[in-house]
């Protein structure tokens, strides 16, 4: 690591540290264990804000490559699950290294001690594992990733750190039996199903930290379930991330070619007073309680010209049938127009879910939580496990 890396380590390390996501301990194994160290040659630069990404190479910017290598922005490292050539980004990014304040606030939420056993479900680069193997020791580390060639780079970053966790190539679903019980499972990828055997292999007590969502939105809400005598799991949502999904979870929109055969087609019509702002945007409490509320729905917004502003269409779809939905706001109109097809009504279901959080007030996603039973169906509720959500559809 050069000169320059460790300034710039440093100064990341002080970032964190002064927005509150870091403890002191931490900041230590930060220290210890340089991001860095953990990166390709080449990786692609994320904006948050315009979500574009931008190629950043070694050999071509030394400079600007370790600068943003500790800079506090996700770092694509692989497209199309690693099909992808050449500088330009590809279609669909695969794997990542997370923005270094949502590892160091995760790694916080994890609360571990020595003498704990954790299962790292998505190695990734290997940073995470690295940081807990330094922390708790390799021995009692072990990190799973699906992907052959990402499990390879992320086995030979790790040695050149010194650090030695376990790093099984094999798919995250199943966990890693020979090494449970875990008294900490830690998923570095968004998740729509907990895997019952997250909970087999999770001694009672411990805590499951993972990135959960519904297909409703892309965003996750990030669970801490503790684990029962029973087999169950349950706990709070404690923030709002993104996280790209477990290959065997994600949502694939071409289901959806030819779901809505014209429009509007033979739908029934209908009106709402509910507005574009109460259905929310990718990042609102609006759209992860619709989420959890309705299940088996997929939700997008074409939103009107951006230099001409017109309608906004809200579209709903059903993942189990070929029921759809959409909502067509006009600016300056009093009430939205409503379609729907099908033997679901989608819509319907959306605006009972969006009334009964408007209604009480519009909580936040902190107020949520989620029961996990040991076949993997969850229940959220709000404050409390027994107050359970209403489901729209039921």
């Amino acid at each position: 690591m050069s000169e320059q890396e460790g300034r710039a380590g440093d100064e990341l390390t002080r970032h964190l540290l002064e927005l509150g996501v870091l403890t002191p301990e931490w900041a230590k194994v930060f220290r210890a264990v340089p991001r860095s160290l953990f990166l390709p040659d080449l990786f692609w630069a994320y904006d948050t804000s315009t979500g574009r990404s931008e190629p950043v190479a070694r050999d071509d910017d030394p400079a600007g490559w370790a600068r943003a290598a500790y800079e506090n922005i996700p770092l694509i490292t692989q497209w199309d699950d690693g099909q992808h050539a050449g500088t330009q980004p590809g279609d669909k990014p695969t794997s990542s290294a997370s923005m270094p304040s949502v590892v160091a606030s995760m790694l916080c939420d994890l609360d571990v001690s020595d003498g704990m056993r954790v299962l790292e479900v998505g190695t990734g680069t290997g940073w995470n594992a690295g940081l807990l193997a330094h922390r708790l020791g390799g021995a009692d580390v072990v990190s799973v990733e699906i992907d052959p060639a990402v499990a390879a780079r992320a086995s030979g970053a790790l040695a050149r750190a010194g650090v030695a966790p376990l790093v099984v190539e094999g798919d995250g679903r199943d966990g890693w039996a020979p090494g449970a019980p875990y008294d900490r499972l830690i998923v570095t990828a968004g998740v729509r199903v907990i895997p019952p055997r997250w909970l087999e292999q999770t001694r009672p007590g411990g805590l499951i930290l993972a990135p959960w969502g519904t297909h409703y939105t892309h965003q996750d809400g990030l669970v801490r379930l503790t684990v029962g005598e029973d087999g169950r799991a349950a706990g709070p949502f404690l923030r709002m991330v993104e996280f790209m999904k477990l290959r065997d979870q994600r949502l694939d929109w071409n289901q959806f070619v030819g779901h809505v055969k014209e429009f509007p087609g033979d739908a029934d019509v209908s009106s709402t007073a509910l507005t574009a702002a109460d259905v929310g945007g990718r990042y609102d409490t609006a759209d992860f309680v619709a989420g959890l509320c309705v299940p088996d729905c997929a939700h997008v917004v074409n939103q009107g010209d951006s230099d001409e502003p017109g309608d906004a269409k809200a579209w709903f779809l059903d993942i189990r049938s070929r029921s759809w939905a959409a909502v067509v706001f006009t600016p300056g109109a009093a009430d939205a127009t409503v379609h729907q097809s099908g033997t679901r009504r989608l819509w319907d279901e959306v605006e009972h879910a969006l009334t009964w959080w408007i209604d009480r007030g519009r909580p936040e996603y902190d107020r949520f939580g989620l029961t996990v039973a040991r076949d993997g169906g969850t229940t959220p509720w709000l404050d409390d496990p027994s107050n359970i959500l209403p489901f729209a559809g039921a």
